[in-house]
């Protein structure tokens, strides 16, 4: 092993990981409670939401469901120190770009913070990976 593949990270590579495995396992359970319609899905929206997110063209329905299990995935080997873990997060950088990039486009953004804070989330989480293989906390 070389010396740079054997750098100890420092205590808040561990709180960026575990926050970016929670942010993205709130994507799958947000992801889940649409792709499966349920109650409380039906109760955070108005019938008119609920309407556009049912009649979304398969592409985008698609690169939501990508966006979340590529991070999440990423965000689990970020903890197991894997770099394959840059990669799946530009996977999902990308799918969230053109999901978001969608629903901006056509108005269907419910909430323009929490869209745009999705997609910084996103360009944050590859940041920090690129970083930490280049500190050597990944390999």
């Amino acid at each position: 092993m070389s010396k740079s593949s054997t750098n100890k990270p420092p205590i808040w590579f561990w709180i960026v990981s575990v926050i970016a495995l929670v942010w993205n396992g709130m994507g799958i359970n947000a992801y889940l409670q649409q792709a499966y319609n349920t109650e409380s899905y039906q109760a955070m929206y108005t019938t008119e939401q609920q309407e556009i997110a049912a009649n979304l063209p398969i592409w985008v329905t698609a690169a939501f469901a990508i966006a979340v299990f590529a991070g999440a995935l990423a965000a689990l080997l970020l903890l197991l120190r894997k770099k394959l873990a840059t990669k799946l997060w530009m996977l999902s950088l990308i799918a969230v770009i053109l999901q978001m990039g969608y629903l901006l486009i056509n108005g269907y953004a419910s909430s323009i913070g929490m869209t745009i804070m999705i997609i910084v989330f996103a360009f944050v989480f590859v940041w920090f990976s690129r970083l930490s293989a280049s500190k050597g906390w990944i390999s």
